[in-house]
């Protein structure tokens, strides 16, 4: 920060840690690479937590849904705040299910920093590249814990080039292990020059610091060669150290990887076996000392609701008050939780802030600090902080709650739209009530989660990212609402796209006595390439359209789109060019022109030949060898395309990846275990859509 900035930063005086000693990070990895396992120790040795909670024991404090107790997985992200070594840090557990990817993508959104976990076998992971990506998009610095060291197979340095070559990233080993697999026995400080021992199968809260032997002397060496060189690539200062080939000062090199790291230009990466408490403390360290504060990120960029002017506003207790609603919790015990994070100024009970998005005001009530599911009464939340609020009635996910007097909306978060989805009905009549308003809380928590009700068969329908993911809904209408449903059997989202340009000259015009109706549009539509979404220009000139009837020829184009013409799937990537039309002076209206655009769309879609696309799943299946040919034989009938084989994966286990059709992964968890005997493994993530064979389409199109 400039000097000038900081004479504007001012911290209240409640607050009890300074913000420059508060980190707000989130935990994040492929499932069992050991998230869960590393937030319980941290917890324990930051006293939190008096006893180690233990996922396969269905202990773990973070993991509190009775739904993650069972399966020994995260489900939902869940906050809690400790202390080390007078640092405030904020915590998100994160899960590593692709089907739960909506709860990363908003803790990421409202982090400061991460803690990458990689499993020292199973090295970057379909589903680690996913959340690597996540982070970056919202351009948040990382630290790298290669955990399961302990583990046979592991291989530090594999995990590195793995790092290296998936995820193009620059990683810079902080810490080399001591041994490996059942000979780890701890980790060198490349900086101190110091070895760190974690004894036996104790809790690891004691270690022992002493010099590095002899036998770890050259490989010392040449890891702290290794620093100097990727630093003095993106540091200047450290670069004449190195061109002099001496060894800045400890303190100067810390310096240095908090600036490359702040950067993105590095990623420190440690070691350890979390569920031996081997390697947590020095991770601790590395986190306080690598990631940012609030005052690093400093500055978050907005717009004014009404103008679309670009703002901004920066951490400040003193500052007006800004804040992102990030997460929606229904809580037993005290209703709808809000989750947020204070960018700006300092939220206090009994506040009344606006959300632009409705243009309402909203108080809050209780404030709450979130340790999993139990909570901690707060006066006040200050800036930089992660807290919960109660009584606020429309607030949702992503939305901006500020300043009545300073108004500003905040960068919003996006989310893939959902791929599968089934139909629920009540067991009995005096159930739907209760239904309904289960799945409106639940649609509430979760956008990747929607409800919607079927025009032609009265059903109600409900959507999410995975099998698993609607399996737990159901099961938290049961366990939650106390609602028993009947389901049907799971179908997939398919999208409707054109091939072909297409035009429509549409005129609606009605007339029943008195005032009629009149909107004439003229449009074209293109074909674009996939994931373009649904765009519209208005290319109208000469006021022949006036200006205000054009929003609403572009909402008849957008909904009209949500339902198609095919087979009632939403159509997807193209264009629309709003040529030409006319007005009548006293028949118009918004509403003739939105009847107006829906018609020119449909008979526009209707002459562009749709076709069906179907989501396409990226599938990683870890196998034996000898299953090989079985499981590869099993793809190819299912449809799907082999992308790698990668033999050197693990002794005497292969990993294959592929591109297999969602409707033809139904079941396929028992089919793996049967073709494996058991043996096999999987996990799968949304890759992209593509237009479906002509025989599929006319079966889809015959059930719709």
């Amino acid at each position: 920060m400039a000097d000038e900035v900081k004479k504007e930063y001012r911290e209240a005086p409640g607050r009890h840690v300074p913000l420059n000693r508060v980190r707000n990070i989130g935990i994040m990895a492929h499932i069992d690479a050991g998230k869960t396992t590393l937030s319980e120790r941290i917890l324990f040795y930051c006293g939190v937590s008096y006893k180690i909670g233990e996922v396969h024991e269905g202990t773990a404090t973070m993991d509190w849904m009775e739904q993650e107790q069972e399966r020994g997985i995260t489900i939902t992200s869940a906050a809690t705040t400790c202390y080390w070594k007078e640092h405030r840090i904020n915590i998100i557990d994160t899960p590593g299910h692709v089907d739960f990817t909506a709860e990363v993508e908003r803790s990421l959104r409202v982090l400061d920093g991460a803690v990458a976990v990689f499993c020292a076998v199973g090295k970057v992971q379909p589903q680690s590249e996913t959340v690597w990506r996540q982070a970056q998009k919202y351009h948040v610095p990382i630290v790298v814990m290669v955990n399961k060291m302990d583990r046979t197979g592991a291989n530090f340095y594999a995990v590195i080039d793995d790092i290296r070559f998936k995820l193009s990233a620059t990683p810079l080993p902080v810490q080399i292990p001591i041994g490996a697999e059942a000979d780890f026995e701890g980790v060198i400080d490349i900086i101190s020059q110091k070895a760190i021992y974690f004894d036996g199968d104790e809790t690891g809260a004691t270690m022992r610091v002493e010099a590095v032997s002899a036998d770890y002397a050259e490989k010392l060496e040449n890891a702290r060669r290794h620093l100097l060189e990727c630093l003095a690539e993106v540091d200047d200062d450290v670069m004449e150290f190195f061109l002099e080939d001496r060894f800045p000062e400890e303190e100067q090199i810390r310096q240095a990887v908090r600036k490359a790291t702040l950067a993105a230009k590095v990623v420190p990466v440690a070691c350890g076996a979390a569920f031996r408490n081997k390697g947590v403390q020095p991770l601790l360290d590395i986190v306080t000392n690598y990631l940012p504060s609030p005052l690093d990120v400093w500055e978050i960029s907005g717009t004014h609701p009404d103008t679309g002017e670009p703002l901004t506003r920066h951490v400040g207790d003193y500052q007006p008050f800004a804040a992102l609603a990030f997460k929606i919790m229904n809580d037993p015990f005290v209703g709808k939780l809000t989750f947020i994070r204070v960018y700006s100024g300092v939220a206090s009970r009994g506040m009344t802030v606006c959300n632009p998005r409705t243009g309402k005001s909203e108080r809050f009530g209780r404030l709450l600090q979130m340790h999993a599911n139990s909570r901690e009464e707060r006066e006040n939340i200050y800036s930089g902080d992660i807290a919960a609020v109660v009584g606020l009635k429309n607030a949702t996910t992503g939305d901006t709650l500020c300043d009545e007097k300073k108004l500003i909306v905040l960068e919003a978060m996006t989310f893939p739209d959902p791929v599968i989805s089934i139909a629920v009905e009540p067991k009995t009549t005096a159930d739907r009530d209760k239904l309904s308003r289960a799945l409106g809380a639940l649609a509430d928590e979760d956008p990747t989660f929607s409800v919607r009700s079927d025009e032609e068969t009265g059903q109600t329908i409900i959507a999410g990212m995975g099998e698993l993911h609607l399996e737990i809904i159901q099961d938290r209408l049961v366990r939650e609402f106390k609602v028993e449903c009947n389901t049907g059997a799971p179908e997939v989202a398919y999208r409707e796209t054109i091939l072909n340009e297409a035009g429509s000259d549409m005129k609606f015009a009605r007339q029943s006595g008195g005032r009629g109706q009149y909107g004439h549009v003229i449009i074209k539509i293109y074909p674009k390439e996939r994931g373009h979404g649904v765009t519209v220009e208005n290319k109208v000139v000469g006021g022949r359209i006036p200006k205000e009837y054009i929003k609403p020829v572009e909402n008849g184009i957008r909904e009209a789109a949500r339902t198609g013409v095919l087979a009632g799937y939403p159509v997807v990537d193209f264009h629309v060019d709003i040529l030409d039309g006319s007005y009548h002076p006293v028949d118009s209206s918004e509403m003739a022109f939105k009847i107006a655009g829906s018609m020119a769309i449909k008979e526009a879609l209707k002459a562009a030949r749709l076709i069906l696309l179907e989501p396409i799943m990226k599938v990683e299946i870890t196998a034996p060898d000898e299953n090989m040919g079985d499981l590869i034989g099993d793809v190819t009938a299912r449809r799907g395309n082999i992308v790698e084989v990668d033999s050197d994966y693990q002794e005497l286990f292969t990993r294959i990846l592929a591109h297999v059709p969602l409707s033809e992964l139904f079941g396929y968890a028992t089919a793996i275990r049967s073709l494996s005997r058991g043996r096999a493994s999987y996990s799968m993530e949304p890759s992209h859509f593509e237009p479906v064979p002509k025989t599929i389409q006319e079966k889809v199109m015959e059930k719709s």
